[in-house]
């Protein structure tokens, strides 16, 4: 197995051949944790496309020609037997339609996490900490209840 230097890597591929080039890749998505959290966003991402593909009343067969048409398939780059793979659930997948969670990639997708340094925010004007904000503000909350201005 193989990891990118920016973490693992998942492959968006088109399943209708209409991409650009000679390849299906529509995108690399990469930056994930471990291949736990490619596996689990590259399942999420293909039950979402087949969900996408599903019309009221559709045979299984239906569904599954539609995603083939006009659907995306995911896979880990580099991560050989290891990798998620859509042909393993493919079947259940088209047979059980899914539940919002369990088709959410959107949760799971790397570009959307946010480091603990961009929560902070910028440091204040005088360079300090929000642990001193934090106190300041839990001092005035309580003058504020014992009726003090």
């Amino acid at each position: 197995m193989k990891q990118d230097e920016a973490g693992w890597v998942v492959r968006i591929l088109d399943q209708s051949g209409a991409s650009e080039g000679d390849d299906d890749v529509v995108e690399e998505v990469k930056g994930f944790f471990d291949l736990a959290h490619a596996n689990a966003f590259a399942r999420a991402y293909v039950r979402d496309s087949i969900e996408r593909c599903r019309v009221p009343g559709a045979a299984d067969r239906d569904v599954l020609q539609s995603w083939f048409a006009f659907g995306e398939n995911a896979e880990v780059v580099d991560a050989g037997e290891d990798g998620w793979k859509s042909s393993t659930e493919l079947d259940d997948f088209v047979s059980s339609p899914a539940t919002p969670m369990e088709r959410d990639w959107r949760a799971l997708d790397p570009r959307r996490l946010v480091s603990d340094e961009e929560l902070a925010g910028p440091p204040d004007e005088n360079g300090q900490d929000d642990d001193d904000d934090e106190a300041f503000v839990a001092e005035v909350i309580r003058r504020r209840q014992n009726g003090q201005q």
